[in-house]
């Protein structure tokens, strides 16, 4: 599945979701919901896998994605009235990181549903 196909189903999750729930909830009450669905649409995913953030080739802490699905898109979630330039700035961080070519960061805080795509500059074409 290429990853413009897996958006999309992602996509149509979260808007499920958002129709179902509205706004108001707490972000891991959308992620628990979220994956829900994802299991429903038969996509696969890990849950706040864990990856290792290196300096110059040091270890130096760890993250979590809220998700990582079909092994090619990080989806990170926030449950915020809007979206900042600091939460972009942290859904490409993962997105590069995790060497993942693509990204979305959804917003459930917002009245609508708010996305984002996040390319990784390494992969050229998608």
């Amino acid at each position: 599945m290429k990853p413009d196909e897996i958006t999309y189903k992602i996509n149509g999750c979260a808007m499920k979701v958002h129709n179902t729930l509205g706004n108001g909830f707490q972000e891991v009450i959308y992620q628990r919901c979220l994956a829900i669905e994802l299991e429903r649409k038969g996509l696969i995913f890990n849950r706040e896998q864990e990856h290792i953030i290196y300096y110059d080739g040091i270890e130096v802490g760890t993250r979590r994605a809220d998700f990582v699905v079909q092994d090619k898109v990080i989806v990170e979630i926030k449950a915020v009235i809007n979206l900042e330039d600091v939460h972009l700035a942290q859904a490409k961080n993962y997105v590069v990181a995790y060497d993942k070519p693509i990204g979305l960061l959804i917003n459930f805080g917002s009245n609508s549903l708010q996305f984002k795509k996040i390319f990784n500059p390494k992969y050229n074409s998608i």
